[in-house]
């Protein structure tokens, strides 16, 4: 295993939570309960480590794991960070099998808790339950990771771990709330099917891209994670937690430079969505904020 010299492990908080965003109705969507255990080891490289655990029983369905976050106790902003996430079962026993889903066997999005920065990885796996992935962290203030991924004959769970970066933060712009922005050489609307969004209510989201220089829809897209796009929405939460997280697919057979999404949010408040699009090999990601209402 990857040394991690002088490393601590932040707390991390387990959620499984149905990563899909839009379900059939006979498909059940988990609803987390957590709890919290602590447990000091001494290693030989001085670890310190803290557990929690999280069980979801929906039904006749019942899913328990583990997950544990090992991260440098010394994160300088704008820095290249070693990441090691390790999963385990309710026992503590190493689970070691994992299903691909979107050409990855684990998602990982890092966010700021103010929801500035947002980065997408795809850690390693590196057997024994172990994944490894290295993060930059570009401010001061608190992060949170949503690690996507599904065990062999379990549904897709979402681990929920949080750290730290030291320094001096700055405020967070206003919200933007514009429907048109451009983003390198792609502009990109964003439309709805619904003038508002109210919670619980399905809406489905177009993204309209075009080449920013003629204005005329890209002809260019490629698949990204074997579908058209890829939408991450969180809603704005003091702490961010899986209940906030949604994760929605794209919809198949959408007009050209077009692609959409359907979904719905769970409850009233602001959310921030990121559409990632591959663009002849060019992964262009499109930040909107969006207000539900109740």
């Amino acid at each position: 295993m990857k040394r991690f010299i002088n490393a601590i492990a932040i707390t991390t908080t387990l959620f499984i939570a149905q990563s899909c965003s839009l379900l059939p109705k006979a498909e059940e969507k988990a609803i987390s309960v957590s709890t919290h255990q602590h447990e000091d080891f001494l290693i030989s490289d001085n670890h310190h480590t803290e557990h929690s655990t999280s069980s979801t029983v929906h039904g006749e369905k019942k899913a328990v794991t583990q997950a544990k976050l090992t991260i440098s106790s010394t994160i300088s902003q704008n820095t290249r960070i070693p990441i090691l996430i390790e999963v385990h079962d309710f026992d503590g026993k190493t689970i070691t099998n994992f299903d691909t889903f979107q050409e990855k066997l684990m998602h990982l999005i890092v966010v700021s808790d103010d929801l500035q920065y947002f980065s997408h990885l795809h850690p390693v796996y590196k057997d024994n339950g172990q994944f490894e992935v290295e993060a930059n962290f570009p401010q001061a203030g608190g992060y949170t990771f949503f690690s996507d991924y599904k065990p062999t004959g379990q549904a897709e769970q979402i681990s929920v771990l949080k750290t730290q970066v030291p320094g001096i933060t700055i405020a967070a712009p206003e919200i933007d709330i514009k429907r048109s922005k451009t983003f390198s050489d792609t502009k990109v609307n964003l439309a709805l099917s619904e003038a508002t969004v109210k919670a619980g209510k399905e809406v489905t989201l177009i993204f309209h891209l075009k080449d920013a220089s003629n204005n005329q829809p890209l002809t260019d897209l490629q698949p990204y994670l074997g579908e058209q796009g890829h939408l991450v929405i969180l809603r704005h939460s003091t702490p961010l937690t899986a209940a906030d997280y949604i994760h929605a697919h794209a919809l198949q057979n959408t007009p050209t430079g077009q692609v959409h999404f359907m979904t719905s949010f769970p409850q009233p408040g602001k959310y921030k969505l990121w559409g990632q699009f591959n663009r002849n090999g060019k992964i262009i990601t499109a930040d909107f904020w969006i207000n539900v209402t109740s």
